[in-house]
């Protein structure tokens, strides 16, 4: 898999990926809960996967320079740690 050097701080990169992911949320969401959607955020491109590898590694393969963020639907992050697990309930 590529690696791409991050080219923006760490705030900048958040903010354009939670900004993508709000306008393409009602593409993604419907029938994908908990699997990964991977959002270059240059572009506006995005992959799904049910893992962050295969998702990562669809956007690599159309876009090689990819500042790839990605988010898991349904949850506040992409990975858990502990007992707790994350899901948001609206």
């Amino acid at each position: 898999m590529p690696t791409a050097k991050p080219r923006y701080p760490m705030e900048e990169f958040a903010q354009r990926g939670d900004e993508i992911y709000a306008k393409i949320r009602s593409q993604v969401d419907p029938g994908n809960f908990g699997r990964i959607v991977a959002i270059d955020i240059e572009t506006g491109e995005f992959a799904l996967g049910d893992d962050t590898k295969f998702a990562c590694e669809q956007l690599f393969a159309r876009i090689p320079s990819a500042q790839i963020f990605c988010i898991r639907i349904g949850y506040r992050s992409v990975h858990q740690f502990g007992a707790q697990s994350g899901k948001i309930i609206e």
